[in-house]
């Protein structure tokens, strides 16, 4: 298999309406979170559908997709990451893994960073030291903190908040609207399986926690408690 095969098949289903409709979406102009950036107009099943395809891509192919100056290709190239990490032994996920923070400067917008966090460091990390994690949270890119915040999802499904609890923390004075709504989606989270912890840890932090954070953070409150929360 080769990368060149995967970039046709994705090239042949591109839509230019889309394309320009993702551009927007997805805030490539001037000044935006996304600027640069290249779409060509392929929906997000058609690409898993692809990338499932081409599950065998050989890490140098992959990586030279997950470079490309076209999202929807770096999408394909971190869905076949996702799905090779799944099935690989120790030594593969480890290839996966640094391959990937060696390239977080391609993982540039919020899906790609999403769908890939979570599953691609957050769970290689899982029995290893947790100081990665605190080093993306330093970060100055924006990217590399959202990756940071988005890997602890792995922990939480498990019943692990600490070092989500921690990063938040970190992060509580982000500037960054896309930092603060990952990280009230995973207070979010960590509420849906222990309401006590995220309210003992609103307890301390909610009075100067951005707003747009705080209220995806309790959006699964009685509307009396949310509204008392808002409040401060």
């Amino acid at each position: 298999m080769k990368a060149q095969e995967l970039r046709a098949r994705l090239r042949a289903l591109g839509s230019p309406n889309a394309a320009v409709f993702l551009n927007h979406f997805f805030k490539t102009g001037p000044g935006e979170y996304g600027e640069g950036d290249v779409f060509i107009g392929v929906r997000v099943p058609a690409i898993r559908k692809i990338a499932k395809q081409f599950k065998e891509l050989p890490l140098s192919e992959t990586a030279s997709l997950l470079r490309s100056k076209i999202h929807e290709e770096r999408l394909a190239a971190l869905i076949v990451l996702v799905l090779q990490a799944d099935k690989g032994d120790a030594e593969t996920r480890r290839h996966i893994y640094d391959l990937y923070l060696a390239n977080t400067a391609r993982v540039n917008n919020w899906d790609l960073v999403d769908l890939s966090a979570p599953q691609l460091v957050g769970a290689h990390l899982e029995d290893r030291s947790r100081k990665p994690l605190y080093r993306l949270a330093n970060s100055a890119w924006l990217w590399d903190r959202r990756i940071s915040i988005l890997a602890t999802f792995h922990f939480i499904r498990r019943g692990d908040f600490d070092d989500a609890l921690r990063i938040t923390e970190l992060l509580l004075d982000d500037r960054e609207d896309l930092i603060h709504k990952a990280v009230g989606w995973m207070l979010r989270e960590v509420g849906k399986r222990d309401r006590d912890v995220l309210e003992e840890f609103l307890g301390k932090h909610y009075r100067k926690m951005p707003r747009t954070m705080l209220r995806y953070a309790i959006e699964r409150f009685p509307a009396t408690k949310r509204q008392a929360y808002l409040a401060r």
